[in-house]
C-alpha cells in the first residue's frame, strides 16, 4: 500500500472534507484516506496501481480543485 498526497483548494470546513471524502472513497484502489480542511491536504492510502487521475477527477466532481503535493 502506498500513500499519495494531494493539495485541495476551496475546502474550508468539516462539511467540505466530508464531501471530498465521500467522492474519493469511491475510487477503485482507495483503502483509506485523511482529509484536513485547515491545510487542504488529502492523503490517500491505496493500492500500488491507484490511479491518481481518478482521485483528482473525484475531487473535481465534489466541486473542488486538487493537485498532487
Amino acid at each position: 500500500m502506498a500513500t499519495t498526497n494531494f493539495l485541495v483548494s476551496g475546502m474550508h470546513c468539516g462539511g467540505c472534507a466530508n464531501t471530498v471524502r465521500q467522492r474519493v472513497e469511491q475510487v477503485p484502489g482507495v483503502r483509506g484516506l485523511t482529509v484536513d480542511p485547515s491545510t487542504g491536504m488529502l492523503a490517500v492510502d491505496g493500492d500500488e496501481d491507484l490511479d491518481g487521475a481518478a482521485v483528482l477527477a473525484a475531487v473535481e466532481q465534489a466541486g473542488y480543485e486538487a493537485v498532487r503535493a
